[in-house]
């Protein structure tokens, strides 16, 4: 290997070195991992990226916004990419430059492997920052930084604006993970926040202010996303044993909720007439009640008994609008 190559890969140790710590590296550690002299790490100052930079304290950090990654995919892997993409341009409502930007490389990329693919992630890419899209800078600044904290462990002090009353409080955030929620058409962020020293989601879209701090925090060991929305309808989790929901689905809708699996947790019973028992033990049923609605007069609720009359109490007041 030519001093050049050796170079080349010196610069690339040290950027694997970097993303696995957020944290930083001072040079004199860099410079133990890899075996070498201070003096030669010293040396590839003039060229290192741009994405790699130093701070006043003399730590070395890669600054993840910047920094590429090259990702490869065959042509089934490309499929899953667009119907992830076509999910990301149909459910969410915001302009997002960075999805658009993200979807556009992909398209260029498969050009060739699949031009079909790539023509309509392009398209979807249009989709995500067209101008009837809701341009909201706040939206996308929120996320940026959620991002950003998430990526480096720095926690983020956030304004939120309470649904109900429109109050807006002040916390100190430490984001775990960030979920789309398509039935909402937004983002959520879970974490650990202060007040009150307690695991809570923010709707992103109710963040009316975020600002990145340098404090740093660790994310629990025993801290799993898919362990703590396993009985979540969609977003909404609780500490509490979950709730056995048991519908009954008309004979007329039976085989279209047959054919999908709606819950992890789902179990159907067939009936003789042509109806199905639909069961599912679910962390919040009201968190299901617009997809409940959608299906109508064909679904009826048989338990628990106070998701059930929350629905005969919607149904009355129906009665009363359209004057039935």
């Amino acid at each position: 290997m030519n001093r050049s190559e050796n170079k080349t890969s010196r610069i690339l140790q040290i950027e694997a070195l970097l993303l696995g710590h957020p944290e930083g590296l001072f040079q004199a550690e860099i410079a133990r991992r890899l075996g070498v002299n201070r003096s030669t790490i010293n040396r590839y100052l003039p060229d290192l990226p741009a994405h790699i930079y130093i701070e006043e304290d003399g730590s070395w950090k890669i600054d993840r916004a910047a920094y590429l990654v090259n990702v490869r995919f065959n042509l089934h892997e490309a499929l899953a990419v667009h119907l992830a993409a076509r999910l990301l341009a149909t459910r969410m409502d915001r302009q997002n430059p960075h999805a658009a930007a993200a979807l556009r490389k992909l398209g260029v990329a498969l050009e060739h492997l699949a031009p079909r693919i790539s023509t309509h992630l392009q398209q979807s890419a249009d989709v995500m920052d067209d101008d009837a899209r809701r341009h909201d800078p706040t939206y996308l600044q929120a996320l940026e930084k959620l991002t950003l904290g998430w990526a480096d462990l720095h926690k983020v002090r956030v304004w939120h604006r309470h649904q109900d009353s429109g109050r807006i409080e002040e916390y100190l955030f430490a984001p775990y993970f960030i979920e789309p929620y398509a039935i909402g058409q937004s983002t959520y962020a879970i974490g650990w926040r202060e007040p009150p020293d307690a695991l809570r989601t923010f709707k992103i879209e109710r963040l009316e202010r975020t600002e990145l701090t340098r404090e740093p925090y660790t994310i629990p060991l025993d801290f799993n996303p898919q362990v703590l929305l396993a009985d979540a309808w969609g977003i909404w989790y609780t500490n509490a044993e979950p709730v056995e929901v048991v519908l009954r689905f008309l004979p007329r809708v039976a085989e279209r909720v047959r054919e999908t699996c709606w819950h992890s947790s789902q179990r159907i019973e067939e009936q003789g007439d042509g109806s199905l028992i639909w069961r599912s033990r679910i962390a919040e049923p009201l968190e299901m009640l617009p997809w409940i609605r959608g299906w109508g007069a064909d679904v009826v609720v048989l338990e628990p008994g106070s998701l059930r009359q929350i629905v005969i109490t919607e149904v009355e007041k129906l009665k009363a609008i359209y004057g039935v």
